[in-house]
């Protein structure tokens, strides 16, 4: 994915990973203490090594940090072998500043502390603050000048606590920015469904008619001459133009239904198909609440009554609580897994009703909408 949710200035979101080596340098502010006291060793060259190895050790801190809050924030593993291998190069580097700073190189255990609890497994970043823990008394039992530093205990342990939950906001972070990924993915992709089934169902209606009236200018031509066949395309003309129409208002969200004017375009289609057609006289009997609903069912059921049926005959029924669409032809329609149907029954889903279809007892086929109560 090369653009994300999280990229999109117009959102205002910006990568949390952004300031992270700066939040890493504000902390940095503890090694001033060792760096003091490494600064007025009397030997040249011990002052030299120790302040050069502070300093490495308070860049690799910061680099570690922003490295890590990138890996968290993009989900990935963390690399436990870069995790090992930065502790033990700060372990290395505050030896190497020990001899001019003395004991207070232990501030520098605060930030192992913190890269082990951050980057490293429950299990084995207890068992790395254990040993820092454990270093730190015992080193002042083990070397000349040296004091056990009990006092310094609850800074380590408390440090590293806080860096657990720093850790767990991250992680947080990262998981609540992903989901919110996929909350765009998943709206854009709904968003395709519904212009493809809007899209299918005003063109196969559209194209339907269009089709039988193609062929019945034809047969016109052939039995009755031009002029009742100027009539037929014209009306051709004029529904190809009403289904671009409504291709470009659905593509820019603006297409909507009516019942009344469904009505009308399922009496044309039926008589181009020579299809007698038992329809409602009017809307008024429809619920009004799901007269748009009742629209899209009408067109689909009358498209596959033209197109799939080959009835003599369709009655049209509905009133507040249904509506049925039923054929005398060979009892066949389209799949249930049919385009139409399918985005029929999602429409109907998300209205709260029910689509039943079938073949009817006797012969034809019957497209059912039940709304309200009955739709449970």
């Amino acid at each position: 994915m090369t653009g994300t949710v999280l990229d999109d200035p117009q959102l205002g979101v910006r990568p949390p990973w952004r300031w992270g080596g700066l939040f890493a340098v504000v902390w940095l502010v503890y090694l001033l203490q060792p760096v003091h006291t490494a600064w007025g060793a009397p030997a040249p060259g011990t002052r030299v090594l120790a302040l050069a190895a502070l300093a490495a050790f308070a860049a690799g801190f910061a680099v570690f940090f922003h490295w890590l809050r990138r890996v968290r924030a993009a989900g990935e593993p963390v690399p436990q072998a870069v995790v090992a291998a930065t502790l033990v190069a700060g372990v290395a580097l505050l030896v190497a500043a020990e001899p001019a700073a003395g004991e207070d190189v232990l501030v520098g255990y605060v930030y192992l502390g913190v890269a082990a609890v951050m980057g490293l497994p429950k299990r084995e970043a207890l068992l790395t603050v254990a040993g820092l823990t454990a270093s730190a008394v015992g080193l002042g039992y083990g070397l000349p000048g040296w004091e056990p530093q009990w006092d310094f205990l609850p800074e380590l342990l408390l440090a590293c606590f806080a860096a657990y939950g720093v850790d767990q906001v991250l992680l947080r972070n990262a998981q609540l920015s992903r989901a919110r990924e996929l909350v765009v993915d998943l709206a854009v992709s709904r968003e395709r469904e519904r212009v493809a089934r809007d899209v299918h169902d005003i063109l196969g209606h559209s194209l339907t008619v269009i089709t039988v009236k193609t062929e019945l200018v034809g047969r016109l031509i052939e039995a009755t001459g031009p002029d009742r066949a100027r009539t037929e395309v014209a009306e051709i003309e004029q529904l190809a133009r009403s289904a671009l129409a409504d291709v470009r208002a659905t593509v820019a969200g603006t297409r909507e239904v009516s019942l009344a004017g469904e009505l009308a375009a399922a009496r044309r289609a039926l008589g181009s198909a020579g299809i007698e057609a038992d329809l409602p006289l009017s809307v008024e009997g429809a619920s009004a609440a799901h007269r748009e609903l009742y629209a899209w069912v009408l067109r689909e059921g009358v498209t596959n009554v033209v197109r799939h049926s080959a009835a003599r005959r369709c009655r049209v029924h509905w009133d507040a609580g249904c509506l049925e669409v039923v054929d005398d032809g060979r009892g066949v329609g389209v799949t249930a897994a049919g385009t139409g149907l399918a985005g029929l029954r999602a429409r109907a889903e998300a209205a709260g009703a029910r689509l039943v279809s079938g073949p009817v007892p006797g012969g034809g086929y019957r497209l059912r909408l039940v709304v309200g109560s009955g739709a449970a």
